[in-house]
């Protein structure tokens, strides 16, 4: 039998995977807040070879969903996410101003 610990064990509903599989790449690449670049740095894996594995590992209907959702956000992309909230930070102030 397994001896308790007195630090209490979180229990995650989706707990992040090994890094040596391919569930971590779809795992990365399925959460907004990992960039390509992280992915990249993290494992060297760049963008074409991210979607090549997606491509492989997902049903086509959810490989689709995911080009749809990865095309149309400015989050997996570093540089264009930074020029979306550099964007917002000047509507939003310009609606304080009015």
């Amino acid at each position: 039998m397994k001896k308790k610990s007195l630090i209490p064990e979180t229990r995650v509903k989706n707990p992040e995977p090994k890094k040596k599989d391919n569930s971590w790449i779809i795992w990365a690449a399925w959460a907004d807040r990992i960039t390509f670049e992280e992915i990249q740095k993290k494992i060297g894996k760049n963008e074409s070879e991210v979607i090549k594995i997606m491509r492989r590992n997902l049903k086509p209907s959810s490989f689709r969903l995911w080009r749809k959702r990865v095309h149309n956000t400015s989050i997996k992309h570093r540089k264009k996410f930074k020029l979306s909230r550099k964007k917002m930070g000047e509507k939003i102030r310009i609606s304080d101003i009015y």
